[in-house]
């Protein structure tokens, strides 16, 4: 997909004094089209320089100015640009809490035009180090290059974690950590010398989870916040395709459950309540620990009735002291109430919150461009649709801040091919900023060009140090840590 119509890179801005070189502009009361769109974007402080990209035919020259609210000031004219990380860093962090506006002036039959000015807000809540996401290209049949890759947010550096290159014909995917801690983490890799690779505390183990009493391996993961335990679903799925062409692959549920893992012991803990005919899925341990979220659904029949497969909120006490669970299940949200189905529930860490992507069935949102996030206020009981990060297209998978000030989601909005990662602020009343795509150096080339869609993007509050020679060892020796069904 290539975007026409396009004038060359704006692609930052950098300390100057003044713009004596514009004359006599014609102003105009519209902004300017930009891409990415950061149009009165709300931002944290040590987020990587916001190079954009001007649209439009018969540009001759750009002037931008940007004056900040708490002194300083930058401009650049021309054609091609890129910010100073230096210099912008130092505008952000000094009016951290305030704004910065924007003016974009353009040259255009040696005529120039000004826009309307926009704000670039710069929250006071810092964010975490990074992002930890999958890039997986097209495909459905066969394993092609894919890996989870390390994004520092304050720059543009990307870092190669894991790739299935390092084990021939294996994928990588569901890889979690503890609020956002790199120090607990979960790793699967599938294939003929797959494992879960579980690191505590920069140690790795390689877990044999397939058990004669489980659906299947561990498939989707939520570590407890205390770090002794992490839940996964058990699930016994198939791949489907659709015959209409917007809507392409269903990742079905023929059978699921969910079950509890202690690291410590090498054991599951199961309950009833957890394994039954009906599809429970997608486990989320509440802040405190004491409470087990999941999505569940009707058993119905595969794939005849596979519409009318929608997936309930529902929750069960647990006991971090004890390792039990509680005696009942309770149904938060009804899809009876709804008529619609809830995947992906994430509560935030401060205990406010609970998102989810709400679509009209099934529990593979990322093709259905009616999928979009809602937020469960956990106190009050009441929801809200977050039409202020909603878009046309697929919004998914999405994930929480450590401090819960920020959340990461990954979206189609641009184009409908390839999933992007949207970041975006929620202040401590629950007023959520306008999301902004994830910075890159050279945003319009490198999402035209990029053929990778991300995939479970998680924060992280500092770098991950994965031994890639401990990983490839560990995978290639076949050795594994059996696990047991607590009796």
């Amino acid at each position: 997909m290539k975007r026409m119509n396009i004038a060359k890179s704006f692609l930052g801005i950098i300390f100057l004094v003044s713009c004596e070189h514009v004359t006599s502009p014609l102003f105009t009361n519209t902004y300017p089209s930009i891409y990415p769109d950061y149009v009165g974007v709300t931002i944290p402080a040590t987020i990587a320089p916001l190079n954009f990209t001007m649209l439009g035919d018969g540009i001759e020259s750009i002037d931008v100015v940007v004056k900040a609210n708490k002194g300083g000031e930058l401009h650049e004219s021309g054609i091609d640009f890129s910010f100073s990380p230096k210099e912008w860093r130092k505008i952000l962090e000094s009016n951290r809490g305030d704004s910065i506006m924007v003016t974009v002036c353009v040259k255009k039959e040696k005529k120039w035009i000004q826009y309307r000015d926009f704000p670039l807000y710069i929250s006071k809540d810092s964010i975490d180090y990074g992002l930890v996401y999958r890039l997986v290209a097209p495909g459905y049949e066969v394993y092609s290059k894919m890996g989870i890759y390390q994004r520092e947010l304050r720059s543009y550096t990307q870092k190669t974690l894991f790739e299935n290159t390092l084990i021939t014909g294996s994928c990588v995917n569901c890889h979690s950590f503890k609020k956002a801690s790199p120090d607990y983490s979960s790793l699967h890799v599938r294939g003929e010398k797959g494992a879960t690779i579980m690191t505590i505390n920069g140690v790795p183990e390689f877990l044999d989870t397939r058990t004669e009493s489980t659906l299947s391996n561990f498939v989707y993961p939520y570590w407890h916040p205390s770090g002794k335990y992490i839940a996964y679903s058990v699930n016994n799925t198939r791949q489907a395709f659709h015959m209409g062409k917007d809507e392409r692959v269903e990742v079905i549920d023929m059978a699921s459950d969910i079950i509890v893992y202690q690291p410590n012991t090498k054991r599951i803990l199961t309950n009833s309540l957890l394994a039954t005919k009906s599809f429970e899925t997608f486990p989320a341990f509440s802040a405190d620990g004491r409470t087990l979220f999941f999505c569940s659904a009707d058993q119905k029949a595969i794939p005849e009735e596979y519409k009318e497969v929608k997936y309930s909120l529902c929750s069960i006490a647990f006991d971090p002291e004890k390792g039990t669970f509680g005696d009942h299940i309770d149904t938060l949200i009804s899809t009876k109430s709804m008529n619609k189905s809830i995947s992906f529930p994430r509560p935030s860490y401060d205990g406010k919150y609970l998102m989810f992507t709400l679509s009209d069935y099934g529990n593979f949102p990322i093709w259905h461009k009616e999928a979009d996030l809602w937020l469960f206020n956990l106190t009050n009981k009441s929801l809200k649709r977050l039409d202020e990060v909603n878009s046309n297209d697929t919004e998914s998978y999405h994930s929480w801040s450590s401090n819960s000030r920020w959340f990461v989601f990954s979206s189609r909005r641009d184009g409908g091919l390839y999933t992007r990662l949207y970041i975006a602020s929620i202040n401590e009343d629950g007023f959520v900023g306008k999301p902004f795509l994830l910075p890159q150096k050279e945003p319009l080339t490198y999402y035209d060009e990029s053929v990778y869609s991300y995939n479970v993007p998680e924060f992280v509050s500092s770098p991950v140090k994965w031994n890639l020679r401990e990983m490839e060892n560990g995978l290639t020796s076949n050795k594994r840590t059996h696990v047991t069904i607590q009796k």
